[in-house]
């Protein structure tokens, strides 16, 4: 039993001949598409689902150009009447990011950028030759309006959250200023939008393939670009990043296309910061105020690369309110906001968590001699238990898992529990306290409770490397399947 949607399995049958065995769920990141990876024997494809009509369509048309111009994306199986669920390939492989993390700064590595720069040049000048703006999604162009609205976001998702003071007034006149000259730079061509390592797939045998292009629209090549090089958290040398740039002109020249290299470079810097104050407002809507934790442990990787961008351009940006300002952002006091705290290699805690029935009653008192800890009461999130098909499963069985992450506020009552943890487990971090509870109670003891324990203790190892098995009280009395 999986929680995958009906029109998915109509898909896959519809054109596998075949009916999904499993799913699993893959996990989002910036958008609210849902993914899931539906297989059946050795037949796998992603199945998609999203509200977002335009932006599916725009995946579609761009799927068709850049398969004609031989850049390896995914193929788009099928897709359902209303044109919300698509059912597209599995390219499998891992990211250049991922790939770039395992490896570290190995040739083989710069290879795989090279050549994907290489494929970004045919994106751009070849495909870009003939493509119809009117299919994008959003806006056609990255125009004056279109990078203006980027700047703002910047202003008011991270600028404005800091609660800095500043010339509001001069801020504002100078971003528009800003976004005039920078709209109105030319070539224009095809700007992927979002070109950076982990959209890039690295196939098995070293292809490069491409993803997440549907914001794609007519733009500076030296966006793309940027986007690459200037990853905050791949964090590649310089030395890397002027070789890798001159590797792209070489592309650009293979291509048969020519430049003015000069004027090209002259934007390339202009256009590298416009990227990284983007990507602080991304960072800044989706960590800050929705608290998702990828984008909130970027935040300080982003302003240290904006520091070391300032540091060695000192005419970029031209403008004095907005480079006070950026100067400002890169001081170590804001990166500290957003560092995570060092804590010792081999904590002293020992943090006991545990699931429990309230049917059982209340756990008893902690004796270790801390006294205290925390008790959450899962019984207002919405119970599997309620339903046949989970009845006699636990918060351990995929299916239960599934349920509570998609059809519940279950990821939101966490989210916020990690929040209250987080301010005592730092402390007592810090103090070199020995003991912590925390118990997490349901009607049986068996589904939400369990779910939430599991997921809290696996939350404690990754982010402070402490070890703690969760221990499920009512577990001898499990509503199982009669044998």
């Amino acid at each position: 039993m999986t929680n995958r949607p009906e029109v998915l399995d109509t898909l896959f049958k519809d054109h596998f001949s075949a009916e999904a065995q499993s799913s699993e769920r893959i996990a989002q990141s910036g958008s609210d598409r849902r993914y899931y990876r539906l297989i059946s024997g050795k037949k796998t494809a992603i199945g998609t689902l999203s509200d977002n009509i335009p932006e599916n369509n725009s995946f579609f048309y761009f799927t068709e150009l850049l398969r004609k111009h031989k850049i390896r994306v995914p193929e788009v199986y099928a897709r359902s009447r209303d044109r919300k669920a698509y059912l597209q390939e599995d390219l499998g492989g891992k990211s250049l990011f991922e790939k770039l993390q395992q490896e570290g700064l190995t040739p083989e590595i710069k290879a795989l950028y090279r050549k994907t720069l290489h494929e970004l040049a045919k994106i751009q000048w070849l495909a870009g030759r003939e493509t119809d703006f009117k299919q994008c999604c959003t806006t056609a162009a990255f125009d004056e309006r279109a990078i203006l609205s980027d700047l703002l976001y910047f202003k008011y998702y991270f600028v404005d959250l800091q609660h800095l003071p500043y010339d509001r007034q001069a801020l504002q006149e100078e971003m528009e200023v800003l976004a005039r000259e920078l709209g109105r730079y030319q070539p224009q061509m095809l700007m992927y939008r979002d070109f950076q390592s982990r959209n890039i797939m690295v196939l098995p045998k070293g292809e490069i393939a491409f993803i997440d292009y549907q914001g794609a629209m007519q733009g500076p090549p030296q966006y793309d670009i940027a986007s690459l090089l200037w990853q905050a958290k791949a964090a590649l040398p310089d030395s890397w990043k002027e070789e890798l740039l001159n590797s792209y002109l070489e592309s650009v020249k293979e291509i048969g296309v020519r430049i003015d290299e000069l004027h090209f470079r002259r934007g390339y810097g202009q256009f590298v910061l416009l990227r990284l104050l983007q990507v602080l407002g991304a960072y800044g809507f989706r960590g800050i105020l929705e608290r998702k934790p990828h984008f909130l442990t970027s935040i300080a990787p982003a302003l240290r690369n904006l520091h070391h961008f300032l540091d060695d351009n000192p005419q970029i940006p031209a403008y004095p309110e907005l480079r006070k300002m950026l100067e400002r952002l890169t001081q170590a006091d804001i990166i500290a906001r957003y560092t995570a705290p060092q804590f010792p290699e081999k904590p002293t805690l020992q943090v006991a968590v545990q699931s429990f029935s309230y049917k059982q009653g209340i756990p008893p008192a902690d004796e270790s001699g801390n006294g205290g800890g925390f008790v959450f009461d899962c019984r207002g999130i919405l119970n599997p238990g309620r339903f046949p098909e989970y009845k006699h499963l636990s918060g351990l069985d995929e299916p239960v898992r599934r349920f509570l992450e998609e059809e519940t506020r279950m990821p939101e009552f966490l989210e916020k529990i990690e929040d209250t943890l987080a301010i005592t487990i730092e402390d007592y971090l810090q103090r070199g306290f020995e003991n912590l509870n925390i118990s997490f109670g349901c009607t049986g003891g068996q589904h939400r409770s369990v779910y939430a324990s599991e997921h809290i203790a696996s939350w404690l190892k990754r982010r402070y490397n402490l070890e703690s098995a969760a221990m499920h009280r009512n577990r001898e009395r499990w509503v199982r399947e009669p044998e």
